[in-house]
């Protein structure tokens, strides 16, 4: 599918998650029975990931502390792929990682809270912000959001799963939180799904980033592209970078998504330096309709997309970020906070 049809098809079920349409088609339904009966098997074979999922709630960067300021507060909430499940360890999560980087880039400590739960669509959403929310504690300073897996292979309509996004988007937004949130992965990637079904899991994948991208940048949210990141290095390395279950990351999985998301987390709270703000040419960044930003960075490793100016000729404008990845080693333990 071109980066054209792409956003088109994008539009379409972000106008119906908007406007309350129905639901506009990731593929034909044969095809879509038959991708989704594969993936079913294949997380049959999987079972839900083998094991829980490491504990990873605390401070990190303690060693940054400075008497009477408060650490940076930092949640996570989404499905298994932002709550870590498939490693053993609490500094090989996501959550873990983006907090002891973040805590470096800010010289500062970081407060991690982690709402996100295993096998969860975008319909939990609503529950997992009421929940951080709820908290007697401030809003937090960002929250980073990782979702959509469960809705292709659940066959939750598109429309419905970038309305829920959306709406826990605008609600952290209006409690004062910045909001990042890394669009569906690549399902094309799994290995125990065949070809020609896998090209039909990338192509939903890809449409359905696309869509989650509009929803949330018209919210005031950033979006980094998940799809493309984990695609080829997962498909070129799945001994390296897929856990023991071949079905979600393994440490060294994490570790580059969380490389790709840490600068535009960093950009979000404003620590990430002036003059890479700008939009360099020579890395095809720039200002585009949203929807056409969208569409590439869904195709692209990496590649960030947050609202421009409110509108133009063809609609709202995004600005196209590829950021440089910065390392993320794995985080130190955690101090639990008081």
């Amino acid at each position: 599918m071109t980066s054209t049809s792409r956003a088109r098809v994008a539009r379409r079920i972000a106008a119906g998650a908007a406007y309350g349409g129905g639901g506009a088609g990731l593929a034909g339904a044969a095809a879509v029975g038959l991708l989704l009966a594969e993936l079913r098997q294949a997380r049959r074979r999987v079972g839900n990931g083998g094991g829980r999922v490491p504990a990873a709630d605390g401070v990190y960067g303690h060693g940054y502390d400075t008497p009477g300021e408060p650490p940076l507060r930092l949640t996570m909430l989404g499905d298994s792929t932002a709550a870590g499940q498939g490693v053993h360890r609490a500094g090989q999560t996501p959550g873990a990682l983006l907090a002891s980087g973040l805590a470096a880039v800010a010289e500062r400590p970081v407060e991690l809270r982690n709402v996100a739960l295993p096998g969860a669509r975008s319909d939990d959403l609503d529950r997992q912000v009421a929940l951080v929310l709820s908290s007697p504690a401030p809003a937090p300073d960002v929250c980073v959001i990782m979702i959509g897996a469960n809705d292709v292979t659940q066959r939750m309509p598109p429309t419905r799963s970038v309305r829920h996004l959306s709406a826990a988007v605008r609600r952290l937004r209006t409690a004062g939180a910045e909001v990042v949130v890394g669009t569906c992965p690549d399902l094309g990637t799994i290995e125990p799904v065949r070809q020609p079904l896998r090209w039909l899991a990338r192509r939903a994948s890809r449409q359905l980033a696309a869509a989650q991208t509009i929803g949330v940048v018209g919210q005031g949210g950033r979006t980094v592209s998940l799809g493309d990141l984990l695609g080829p290095e997962f498909a070129a390395n799945p001994r390296e970078l897929f856990g023991p279950d071949s079905y979600h990351p393994s440490a060294e999985g994490y570790a580059t998504a969380a490389m790709a998301v840490l600068p535009t987390v960093c950009a979000a709270l404003g620590l990430w330096p002036a003059e890479e703000e700008r939009p360099d040419a020579s890395r095809r960044e720039g200002f585009l309709p949203v929807a056409r930003a969208a569409a590439e960075a869904a195709s692209e490793a990496g590649t960030e997309v947050t609202a421009a100016m409110p509108t133009g000729p063809r609609g709202p404008w995004a600005l196209l970020k590829r950021r440089r990845r910065r390392r993320v080693p794995e985080a130190e333990p955690a101090t639990r906070p008081a």
